[in-house]
């Protein structure tokens, strides 16, 4: 679990473009998953993050992500259809149980739940990504602009977790060679070997925190105008990125407002193909994103491609 908390660079498109450009593109199929909850246009935005990870190459860190999330979705439906009888279209009904009564299994309740665990792997695709391939160190950059101190210390914030789980698989594996087994003896016994590792950690923490402390005041932190070690010039990707993602939020608002992307679970399912709008406009939403998956897909497989964006 230790590699999906640390960034990697894999050389994907969306690691060598702006980090604005990035957080814009996430941010935008974030909020289209929530601002949905027709089926087709969920569908089409699960299709363009799912191959979004696929041209980043960070499909093995999204993976446990993926997996838990799936999990989850699965509970949703299973929830969902258990406590919810408010469906027309009864598929099974169970006999009386005590405490809950007669159960309703309804084509709705099942229908919707499933909805909403695509919403869920969405979202949660959408920070796995966003974990993949945006560095934390860009993007404190990108905010530091603004606000340098609170920039900071989220900065030291999202850095603490990864390098505390680093700091105790280390001392894990020295306490090992000393012949400590952590997963012997008693309750008693195994809360005692752990809470010799929180020792060691808290110990470890504070050298750190005071190492950094140090690293500061020797940057004179604090003492002057910031300068930059790094900036990150707008590219021909970035404004592609851009522009996609602003013409596909564009997009969604306009269908929402238009009412071409309402549907109804209750009482009873509408029809997915009940007009022509709701089939075209789920398209068009998911075509005006699919430049940024197909820009990624060059950028692996056509290096002059590089050149050009």
């Amino acid at each position: 679990m230790l590699e999906t908390l640390c960034y990697e660079e894999k050389d994907a498109l969306l690691q060598n473009s702006h980090p604005a450009a990035v957080m814009l593109f996430l941010a935008v199929l974030f909020f289209q998953a929530l601002l949905f909850a027709h089926p087709l246009y969920l569908m089409g935005i699960f299709i363009i993050i799912i191959l979004a990870v696929v041209v980043s190459g960070a499909y093995e860190k999204c993976e446990p992500y993926l997996a838990m999330s799936l999990w989850v979705a699965v509970l949703l439906v299973i929830v969902n259809t258990l406590f919810v009888h408010t469906g027309q279209t009864v598929i099974w009904r169970s006999p009386v149980l005590p405490v809950l009564g007669r159960l309703d299994i309804s084509l709705e309740a099942i229908c919707y739940g499933a909805v909403m665990g695509v919403r869920f792997l969405i979202v949660l695709l959408a920070f796995a990504l966003y974990n993949a391939v945006v560095h934390p160190d860009k993007i404190m950059s990108v905010f530091s602009r603004f606000a340098f101190k609170s920039a900071l210390v989220l900065s030291l914030s999202t850095r603490m977790l990864p390098a505390v789980a680093r700091d105790l698989t280390n001392v894990m594996e020295v306490q090992q060679m000393r012949g400590v087994q952590f997963g012997t003896g008693n309750l008693r016994e195994r809360l005692r070997k752990y809470s010799w590792l929180l020792e060691v950690i808290l110990i470890s923490s504070l050298e750190g925190s005071l190492q950094i402390a140090e690293a500061m005041q020797a940057r004179a932190f604090g003492s002057g105008p910031r300068s930059r070690y790094q900036r990150f010039p707008v590219r021909p990707r970035d404004g592609i990125i851009g522009l996609a993602s602003i013409l596909s939020v564009t997009l969604a608002v306009y269908a929402k407002a238009r009412g071409f992307a309402d549907y109804v679970y209750y009482p009873q399912l509408g029809t997915l193909a009940g007009n022509f709008p709701a089939l075209v406009w789920p398209g068009l939403i998911a075509l005006a994103l699919l430049p940024v998956v197909l820009m990624g897909w060059g950028w692996r497989h056509c290096l002059s491609w590089r050149s050009k964006i």
